[in-house]
């Protein structure tokens, strides 16, 4: 079963917990250090032990902004680094993207998975 949910992920609390998180272009958004941690805590709030965390966001390489708002960029390294322990990187891979204005940008895929103590 899939459950779309649209909130602010900075002041959102997870009621349940899920086995799949798909974040396809948000997190990149989170430019300030505390936007960051808040979504932190809904991934260890709601990402079942064992449960996957699936991520994109803008490539080092890629756009400084999107829609007219700043990005952060990130490559696998430095995004486990903010997503934290309770969470391990499993897989990564980069994505060349086109705009529907032709514009290529440069996407980082991650995976990972919730540690069972994390």
């Amino acid at each position: 079963m899939v459950t779309w949910v649209v909130a602010d992920i900075t002041k959102w609390t997870p009621e349940r917990s899920f086995d799949v998180w798909h974040d396809r272009a948000v997190f990149h958004f989170l430019v300030e250090a505390e936007q960051r941690h808040a979504c932190r805590r809904a991934l260890e709030a709601g990402v079942a032990a064992g449960g996957l965390v699936i991520i994109a966001t803008f490539a080092p390489e890629g756009p400084e902004r999107c829609s007219g708002l700043p990005v952060q960029r990130y490559d696998a390294a430095a995004l486990a680094a903010e997503i934290g322990p309770a969470f391990a990187l499993t897989e990564s891979w980069r994505e060349q993207h086109t705009t529907p204005a032709g514009n290529a940008q440069a996407f980082n895929w991650c995976v990972f998975r919730r540690v069972a103590n994390g």
